[in-house]
């Protein structure tokens, strides 16, 4: 027989396939039941599945984050005066690119922008933000104590988020069981120990740009930009912002106010570039190359542009450049002047319990891509 909780979850399910939302408090009780593997798994699936078709509301996505957050996240207070930032993307999309966000940060860690960066493992894509930094020298399956000292001293740092030391209950195995996009990709990415103020969100889809923003206002963020990235189509996206056409934007101010706009890459100076020329290459040596050739100025086309484009979302929001087009100049800028690749070295060096190791493991790599 089954039991009262199993219908009631059922029920809940039954809801979403007719198009009707979860109150906040729905949503987190469900997530809770989720995380703690409380329904069958086709149950799981199906509540997941149905939330996605429908189209989360800001209030379903709240109240997924704060069940994981309360439920399934280690606590890490910085002992720093400065704001923290992230910048990460949901995954899922349909552009699949090289680790663009992971270079930006770097860039925008080198301007000074203290960076407390969530990312996970690949799961549709080759090479994930926590594979290509792993195949760098960073250590991503280390305590939550070596990611704190390493944003404190070095300015960055990254927080493993299906690892058992971050999320201990759940999230690793719920995540490397989904192939497709859902709510749970974007509250588990909110889901920072550090709980940043300011961040540079990507999304899978368009239509989740506005939700986001009002998500991250909901649970307190002070300033974010939430994007999405079309490709030359129009219809493929990414969660990043584009160069090979529109961006979609939902920035939220201090103030509380939500601006939506988009903008294309001409705006800014930078040409337009072929889907073919960002792709990610399938391979994590590869991958580290081409971030290292970004970072030291080798890769002076196509990916540096859109690294840099990415990175100075980051500087507008917090105020080191008057726009986005000042913020790329500005990116460009770190890079020749040797302090990006200088930032990856100090990264890999805080951010290890074995230093040595790690250095020795990126200057492989750097030498490699001089010859």
């Amino acid at each position: 027989m089954i039991n009262e909780n199993v219908k009631r979850f059922g029920a809940c399910i039954t809801k979403l396939i007719n198009k009707e939302d979860l109150l906040r408090e729905e949503a987190k009780e469900m997530f809770y039941q989720v995380l703690l593997n409380e329904q069958p798994e086709i149950q799981q699936g199906a509540f997941l599945a149905a939330l996605t078709a429908k189209g989360e509301t800001a209030e379903e996505i709240a109240g997924s984050w704060e069940a994981i957050y309360e439920l399934d996240t280690v606590k890490v207070i910085l002992d720093l005066s400065c704001p923290i930032v992230e910048n990460s993307g949901t995954g899922m999309d349909t552009v699949k690119t090289f680790n663009i966000s992971t270079a930006a940060s770097i860039i925008a860690a080198a301007a000074g922008i203290t960076m407390a960066k969530h990312g996970a493992r690949a799961i549709t894509s080759a090479c994930g933000t926590i594979d290509i930094l792993e195949e760098l020298g960073v250590a991503v399956e280390c305590s939550p104590e070596i990611v704190k000292r390493s944003i404190e001293k070095a300015g960055i740092g990254i927080f493993n988020g299906m690892s058992s030391k971050i999320h201990p209950r759940a999230l690793g195995r719920i995540l490397s069981q989904i192939s497709f996009g859902t709510t749970l990709n974007i509250a588990a990415s909110l889901s920072n120990p550090a709980l940043p103020r300011y961040g540079v969100r990507g999304v899978y889809a368009k239509e989740l740009v506005e939700p986001v923003a009002l998500v991250m206002r909901e649970i307190g963020y002070n300033r974010a930009i939430v994007i999405h990235g079309l490709a030359e189509d129009g219809i493929q996206g990414m969660d990043e912002a584009s160069t090979l056409g529109e961006t979609i934007v939902a920035e939220l101010h201090e103030s509380g106010e939500i601006i939506k706009y988009s903008f294309m890459p001409e705006e800014f100076g930078i040409q337009r570039t072929q889907k073919h020329l960002l792709a990610s290459y399938g391979n994590r040596e590869e991958e580290a190359l081409r971030l290292i050739a970004v970072l030291n100025g080798q890769e002076k086309g196509a990916c540096s542009d859109i690294v840099c484009l990415n990175a100075a979302l980051i500087l507008y929001m917090m105020n080191l450049s008057s726009g986005i087009q000042e913020g790329y100049h500005q990116a460009k800028e770190i890079i020749r002047d040797g302090k990006a690749i200088k930032k990856l070295k100090e990264w890999v060096r805080e951010q290890n319990p074995e230093t040595e190791k790690g250095i020795r493991k990126l200057d492989q790599l750097l030498n490699k891509s001089l010859n």
